[in-house]
């Protein structure tokens, strides 16, 4: 056969499939009758009434001196770990502002960092195509910087994401450019499992995110540059579980609803996605439609500890604060005083719910907490 009739073939099947997909898409949106939003308005209920004196900025962290790429609370809350294109991970007391560790690491370009759930060691990963362990209660080298106590190898290509487990603290999920996730026995180095590259449901382009479900720690979600996002189990991968569409970009992050039934997407399409993690279907989209609006990537997003808020931070500097519920913006931090000037590049929120952190291409973070007394949302 030659190369013209397989790129003809090729073309054809990539017809069909798409074709397919959208009859799929189709099929799928007879069935909902309704979305999250209609049928909140339909029992008459309202947006939250937000004001910016609500969320204030009340700490700026300073100390990279490149784009801050990612970020992880500690469990305790008072701790945040940052990581940057400086080629360092710092460690803050957020109440304070302090650093308590700074340290070079091996690869300058770190994409990823996350606290284990003790919070006493920290992982990093980026181009070297290496997760690196480190133990922060190591003794520092004649240079001042942590040594690495564990590498974990094994990703043909670039570690996107990291998280521990929340209820295993030698166990750690990645993401990697390869098209693949990975399962991690930290205590030994080994691999334990590897999710999609050889297998046909696995994804098809970079992932770039992962998360893990809090109510079930067997399962995780990741998103990729294939525009999908995809549920594993950790006691089978030999496929996904599930595959979710809807997304005309890449998936640049994925993050589990607290009741661990449902998950969130951001995409380089602009729109955040909820998505029902048993069913699959689509319950609500978050996001500005015009026809001459610019598209701004979504490139992290957190929930707060009840869902009702949706935290998404655009490339444009921009951190809106969605209701879940009635789909609408509430509130947008990138207006406020004392706001980022670059692309918000991560977010977290602390254990209980009091702070929400954000990380830029500005090389800051800032700490932003609520104003005042608020009921649990």
């Amino acid at each position: 056969m030659s190369v013209a009739e397989l790129k003809e073939r090729h073309v054809a099947a990539t017809a069909m499939v798409n074709t397919l997909r959208e009859r799929l898409r189709q099929k799928r949106q007879l069935l909902l009758d309704t979305d999250v939003a209609t049928y909140a308005r339909s029992h008459g209920k309202s947006a939250i009434t937000f004001s910016p004196t609500d969320l204030v900025c009340c700490r700026t962290l300073q100390g990279h001196t490149g784009k801050v790429y990612s970020l992880d609370w500690t469990l305790e809350r008072n701790r945040i770990v940052s990581a940057s294109q400086d080629g360092r991970f710092i460690v803050w007391n957020a109440l304070t502002s302090q650093k308590t560790h700074a340290t070079r690491l091996p690869c300058a370009y770190v994409m990823t960092c996350a606290f284990s759930p003790n919070g006493q060691t920290v992982a990093c990963g980026g181009l070297d195509s290496v997760c690196s362990i480190f133990n922060l209660n190591s003794q520092l080298d004649r240079d001042g910087n942590i040594p690495v106590s564990r590498m974990l190898t094994g990703h043909k290509g670039y570690v996107s994401c990291c998280q521990y487990i929340p209820d295993q603290e030698s166990h750690l999920i990645t993401s990697s450019g390869d098209q693949t996730c990975g399962l991690w026995d930290v205590t030994t180095g080994q691999r334990v499992s590897v999710f999609g590259g050889e297998f046909p449901s696995g994804h098809t382009s970079d992932v770039l995110s992962v998360s893990v479900n809090t109510s079930n720690s067997n399962m995780f979600v990741s998103g990729s540059c294939d525009a999908t996002a995809r549920l594993w189990d950790t006691r089978i991968a030999s496929r996904a579980v599930r595959t979710y569409y809807g997304h005309s970009g890449d998936v640049n992050t994925v993050k589990f609803f607290p009741d661990g039934q449902r998950f969130g997407t951001g995409s380089d399409d602009g729109i955040c996605r909820l998505f029902d993690m048993g069913t699959g279907h689509l319950l609500q989209n978050y996001g500005q439609h015009g026809e001459n609006q610019e598209v701004h990537s979504v490139k992290a997003i957190a929930f707060s500890i009840s869902g009702r808020l949706l935290f998404a931070g655009y490339s444009n500097g921009n951190c809106y604060v969605w209701d879940t519920l009635m789909a609408e913006v509430v509130l947008n931090l990138g207006s406020l005083q004392n706001s980022h000037e670059g692309t918000i590049s991560c977010l977290g929120l602390s254990s209980d719910g009091s702070a929400l952190c954000t990380g830029s291409y500005d090389k800051k973070l800032k700490i932003w907490a609520f104003g005042g007394h608020r009921e649990v949302i």
